[in-house]
């Protein structure tokens, strides 16, 4: 008889009782996006972010980080091996390393750029997952459900951008020093040892017409430095920013398509 981990264990039975509370059957509980399907998603055909670097500051992106791991319940290591990132600051040739030529301006080669997970049109880290762990909502958010993840690193492999973590310990035994509180918001669930997370355009704040955290804290700063919005809509924020302004996007040529734009013009 094949073995069961504690972990395993732990997860049937808490889904079995679930499923017989609710009468459902395990593909009815566990198919992705049946928790949003039943949510009065705010609309949205295409969410997308474009981000002003003639107004973002290395201080904008600390406090966006600050916000977002905040409010995500990401906890703080002070180790770069087994680091939790949602979003980060990078320089221009580690985030752009396709645009790297000799007349690229002084002042974009000196910026920091905040990034994160680009939530492409075309994902490969949706194809590669064997679980179905993460996915893509027919809004174009790419969701991650850490209780089907498994822990296989498939879709880190799959992803050109780096914009996922792997919590190789548990997040909930964190330095205390460094995450007083931890976890900082009891309405956000934490993630356990061995699975893998990331930004989700804070799909659960989208849900009640909010800003997603980072797009909230960074106009608090600086307005208009972060502008998010439906690029389906013409009339949009996001989209009217896109006609006016010249953006750049990370790894184009890959043909993800991704969804975060940085205005340099």
């Amino acid at each position: 008889m094949m073995g069961i981990s504690r972990r395993g264990f732990l997860k049937v039975a808490g889904l079995s009782a679930l499923m017989a509370a609710l009468g459902k059957s395990g593909f009815e509980l566990l198919r992705p996006g049946q928790v949003e399907a039943s949510i009065p998603v705010t609309k949205g055909k295409r969410w997308a972010m474009a981000i002003d670097m003639r107004k973002v500051t290395p201080e904008i992106i600390e406090e966006c980080k600050k916000s977002c791991h905040h409010y995500h319940n990401v906890p703080e290591f002070d180790n770069p091996k087994v680091e939790i990132k949602w979003i980060w600051g990078e320089e221009f040739e580690h985030a752009f390393p396709d645009q790297q030529h000799e007349y690229v301006s002084d002042l974009i080669k000196s910026l920091e750029f905040p990034l994160l997970c680009n939530h492409c049109s075309n994902p490969p880290c949706c194809r590669v997952c064997p679980t179905g762990a993460t996915w893509q909502r027919e809004d174009g958010i790419v969701m991650m459900d850490w209780h089907r993840c498994i822990g296989c690193r498939f879709c880190m492999a799959g992803c050109p951008y780096g914009s996922r973590s792997f919590n190789w310990g548990d997040p909930r035994k964190a330095p205390k020093e460094l995450n007083p509180g931890f976890p900082t918001n009891p309405e956000f669930p934490t993630r356990e040892v061995g699975v893998v997370e990331k930004c989700t355009f804070c799909n659960e704040r989208i849900a009640k017409g909010q800003l997603p955290v980072c797009v909230e804290k960074a106009n608090e700063m600086k307005k208009d430095s972060f502008i998010f919005g439906d690029l389906a809509d013409p009339d949009s924020d996001i989209r009217k920013a896109l006609r006016k302004h010249y953006s750049i996007r990370r790894k184009t040529e890959l043909g993800t398509h991704p969804n975060i734009y940085y205005i340099i013009a």
